[in-house]
């Protein structure tokens, strides 16, 4: 049977059939001859060649086969929508109308004949036959089957009288269950009666068992008698597999052999050498490792010592080393397993410390007694809380600052009230209780003492602040550079990254080739990127990390941390050098916002000092003492303010309006005070003049003479001479005599102190400006009716009004004149460009005085003009000569002269006599007219003549007249 069995066709791996040569292209062209089939498929054993046909539980379970196909062929040829069955079963598809036509032969196809398939005739005819011995042999397929599904049925109708129990996998007679459930109690009972029945019940239940293991046997015999085939192939093929079996073993020993040779001779001391220093470097890197945990449990202490001495900067950035180094290189150690929560409640105390640090700093930096010395207090401590505070984002900081600022400004005032009012002995403070009440007990100058020490307390003060101010700006600055030069810094090495990377992948390339890098580039040609990356490609892989003298240094303890937090050294404008790292989470535009805080808070400083002045002076001011002032007292208070002013606006570089204003406020108040009291002062001087010619005191002349060159400058003060000088009778002016009033000189010293108040006060210069020109229209409008209108006559009491009084009117009028073009210089010099339009009032004045000037001279030439009217309306052309009319006209003329040439310039009194003259010849004129007496050379001719040369004769006569061209020939009419 063996023998039957060893002569199998079934193909093998090593048989020597001659039609199995070919074993790659029998597997590609021709499918194995099958075996018997199983009853269970094979399992899949990665060689499709072993596989059987038919659908695998395994392997089919979820792929579609052509088993699963549920549709036969007749009906899918069968179309019901057909009347009857057509034999052409593509018009299922293509419909009835579908036509049979025929198919040109395509152009592109060949023609294939019989000739074509010879060569594969010839191939597969040994094949054939090969195929239909195999056929002969083996039993049909359908045959196997159709016995095979019977003996599977029959089988299967056999097992099923086996109760399902014994088939379970779990099944076991152990099992109480299962054993009552295969021999029940029932059978075995011994009671009476009924022994025979339980014998017999017990012979059915052995006989049933018995049957049921001869059911198995068999079904087990049928199975095995199924694989008798393969049972015996796998037998035969046994002795065959020892043998390659016992080959292999002996190639496997002798390779390993060799294997074991070649790691003794060539490996192992390699081997050794990488391990033992792969070994090093691990307790290398464990050795670190400890003292890196060493130095992290050192942390907390050296935390505290940091804070005992104030660096919150240095702990700051321990902490923060901490921290990294715990989540990057100790992460996951127990004993450090609270450490990172410590650290996060540490430092959240630095922050509270530092804030109070910063206060208790500001308290003692503004509260320090205000000498001259204006040096930061402590810049070391101040940069090192200024870098804390920003390291931690605490970016309010400087609100404390201010808050400081607001409370020492108060307690600057308060103290320097108080050692003043100490020092003052009419003062008694157990009377007078409150500061405000005790300081408006002072008098003038001991309160201008007193705002004078305030005024300068504060100076020290905006100083301080401002050198403070600018430390902490300069920190702020300092970090911002600092981000600016790590943007570029990364900048640069992203370009260098970029470069290297080109340069190493042409180096990989020329590598790549089987070239050298000197071959691709010459001396000198390598860029250094290159040069760096081959000398580090080029370092030994064996290489020691850090060598044994090294493992002490701190550079190999940890990498990460100090390859991230690089510092780099800045100095401050105080000379203080500081150490900037780069864990800085500040953003540029928040640093930039902070540094215009900080300037911010120096203009607050400076308008805090502003306010708190403000307060102090409305405090005194309560009860009018500043309106109270005279013209020095308040040019000087006035001169400290603008002085206080300017020199906080050089310190902190911005004006503040609140002292500024209340001084103009105050100015106002003054302008008004001193032009209504002086403005009355004229008035009542007005309303008292008598208007006779003043003799000129030598000061007045000196208050003259001191303004010279069109300038206004207040008078030298001349010792004393020991005769005083006498009173001159005219005042010079420019080498001109002026005859004045006593009114009129104190007109010029009151605009003479307009003007020294506008250089002393230059804010209240356009008040001033209008207040001068009240005061010029009200001299101008009110000697018009004292002079002109005769209202002295009421006021003062005169007789009459002279041509005295009025030529000396007009005198007056023009020396003040004179002064208006001086007047209006002055101020333009100290007016803005837009306010030149207010200097139109100085030319309305100029105009309304020229107007009242000429109206005194019109009235001096009426007056005349009247008396020549009243005499010559009378004249008679008879003898005597001269006749009466002409010698009372002469006398006359002379009184007019008299009266006036001693007030009027030369120039002017010509002027008028011209005009007076002419109203003379008028009337002559007309009289000699009414009386008809004509220029005939008769004897009225003559006596008129007479008349007229007597006339003129007199006149000419009259000082300064002698020159005066008469042209008496025209008070004859004209011959048609």
């Amino acid at each position: 049977m063996a023998s039957s069995h060893s002569s199998s066709p079934v193909p093998q791996s090593n048989s020597s059939d001659t039609f199995f040569k070919k074993e790659v292209d029998a597997t590609k062209r021709f499918r194995p001859v099958k075996s018997l089939p199983d009853v269970c498929p094979k399992e899949p054993t990665g060689n499709p060649n072993n596989l059987h046909d038919s659908p695998s539980l395994v392997v089919d379970q979820q792929r579609w086969t052509i088993y699963h196909s549920k549709v036969n062929l007749p009906a899918a040829l069968n179309d019901p929508r057909l009347a009857k069955r057509e034999s052409d079963f593509f018009t299922k598809t293509w419909g009835v109308d579908f036509v049979d036509t025929e198919v040109t032969p395509s152009f592109y196809l060949p023609q294939i004949t019989k000739e074509h398939f010879a060569l594969y005739q010839q191939e597969i005819t040994p094949r054939e036959k090969v195929h239909e011995r195999c056929k002969n042999i083996c039993t049909p397929k359908d045959t196997f089957d159709r016995t095979l599904l019977h003996t599977h049925d029959k089988s299967r109708t056999d097992l099923e009288q086996v109760p399902k129990i014994f088939m379970k996998p779990d099944f076991a007679l152990e099992d109480p269950l299962t054993f009552n459930a295969v021999l029940p109690w029932s059978h075995f009972s011994t009671a009476g009666g009924k022994g025979n029945r339980d014998a017999a019940s017990s012979k059915l239940l052995q006989e049933k068992l018995s049957h049921y293991l001869d059911i198995v046997e068999v079904n087990i015999a049928h199975q095995i008698s199924l694989r008798s085939e393969a049972f015996f192939h796998a037998m035969t093929s046994q002795h065959e597999l020892q043998d390659y079996l016992r080959k292999t073993s002996q190639a496997v020993k002798l390779l390993r052999e060799k294997i074991a040779k070649i790691d003794k001779v060539m490996c192992e001391g390699s081997l050794r050498v990488l391990r033992l220093s792969l070994t090093r470097n691990n307790c290398i890197k464990a050795y670190n490792k400890l003292k890196l945990m060493a130095t992290v449990h050192q942390t907390q202490p050296t935390v505290q010592l940091l804070l005992s001495t104030s660096e919150y900067v240095g702990a700051l950035d321990l902490i923060a080393t901490t921290q990294e180094v715990l989540q990057q290189e100790l992460q996951g150690i127990h004993s450090f397993r609270h450490l990172g929560s410590q650290l996060c409640e540490l430092e959240k105390l630095i922050d509270k410390m530092m804030i109070a640090e910063f206060s208790t700093y500001a308290r003692n930096d503004l509260n320090r007694p205000l000498e001259d010395d204006c040096q930061v207090l402590e810049e070391e401590r101040l940069v090192s809380l200024v870098f804390g505070l920003l390291k931690q984002r605490k970016l309010n900081f400087y609100e404390i600052y201010g808050d400081e600022m607001i409370n020492t400004a108060k307690n600057i005032i308060k103290q320097c009230v108080v050692n003043t009012v100490s020092q003052i002995e009419e003062i008694d403070t157990e009377v007078v209780v409150k500061l405000a009440d005790q300081m408006r007990m002072m008098n003038f100058p001991q309160w201008f003492d007193l705002l004078k020490n305030i005024f300068s307390k504060f100076t020290i003060f905006l100083k301080r602040v401002k050198a403070t101010l600018n430390t902490i700006r300069s920190v702020v600055f300092l970090v911002l550079d600092k981000n600016q030069k790590n943007r570029d810094l990364e900048d640069t090495l992203q370009k260098n990254s970029a470069k290297e990377s080109v340069v190493d992948s042409e180096v990989a390339y020329l590598t790549h080739e089987g070239m050298f890098i000197s071959d691709a580039f010459g001396d000198g040609e390598l860029p250094a990127g290159a040069a760096n990356s081959a000398s580090q490609r080029n370092t030994s892989p064996s290489s020691e990390p850090c060598s044994s003298d090294s493992v002490s240094e701190p550079e190999c303890t940890t990498d990460s941390s100090s390859s991230k937090e690089h510092t780099s050294s800045s100095v401050t404008p105080g000379g203080v050098e500081m150490m900037i790292s780069d864990d800085m989470k500040l953003t540029d535009l928040e640093l930039v916002r902070l540094a215009n805080h900080i300037q911010e808070l120096l203009y607050n400083a400076s308008d805090i000092c502003h306010d708190r002045s403000v307060k102090f002076l409305m405090a005194r001011a309560k009860d009018g003492f500043l309106e109270k002032l005279n013209s020095n007292e308040f040019v000087t208070l006035s001169r400290l303010m603008e002085g206080f002013i300017l020199d906080t606006e050089q310190i902190c570089g911005r004006k503040s309006m609140s002292l500024r204003g209340a001084l103009q406020s105050q100015a106002n108040r003054f302008v008004n005070r001193f032009h209504e009291e002086r403005k009355t002062k004229l008035s009542l001087l007005l309303d008292n003049e008598r208007w006779k010619q003043a003799e000129v005191p030598a000061e007045f002349q000196d208050l003259v003479d001191s303004v010279s060159d069109g300038r206004i400058s207040p008078p030298e003060k001349k010792p004393t001479a020991t005769e005083e000088r006498k009173p001159a009778e005219f005042l010079i002016v420019e080498g001109q005599k002026y005859a004045t009033v006593g009114t009129v000189l104190l007109l010029i010293r009151i605009i003479l102190e307009y003007c020294q108040c506008v250089d002393n006060i230059p804010s209240i210069t356009t008040d001033m400006l209008t207040r001068l020109s009240d005061l010029l229209k009200y001299f101008n409008s009110r000697s018009c009716q004292l002079v002109l209108g005769a209202g002295a006559l009421q006021v003062v009491g005169l007789k009459t009004i002279t041509t005295k009084n009025l030529a000396l009117s007009s005198r007056c009028l023009q020396l003040i004149v004179h002064y208006i073009p001086i007047i209006r210089a002055h101020f333009e010099a100290r007016l803005q460009p837009k306010q030149f339009s207010m200097l139109r009032h100085f030319d309305h004045i100029t105009k309304d005085y020229h107007d009242h000037i000429a109206e005194i001279s019109a009235k001096l030439v009426a007056i005349m003009d009247s008396l020549f009217d009243k005499l010559l309306s009378k004249y008679e052309v008879k003898a005597p000569v001269p006749s009466a009319c002409f010698r009372n006209i002469c006398k006359q003329m002379a009184k007019m002269h008299e009266a006036i040439y001693d007030l009027l310039p030369e120039e002017q009194t010509q002027m008028l006599f011209l005009r007076i003259n002419a109203s003379y010849k008028l009337h002559l004129k007309r009289q000699l007219a009414h009386l008809n007496v004509v220029n005939d050379g008769g004897p009225l001719n003559g006596l008129v003549t007479s008349d007229v040369a007597f006339y003129t004769g007199n006149l000419q006569a009259l000082k300064g007249l002698n020159n005066l061209d008469l042209n008496m020939a025209e008070i004859w009419e004209q011959k048609r």
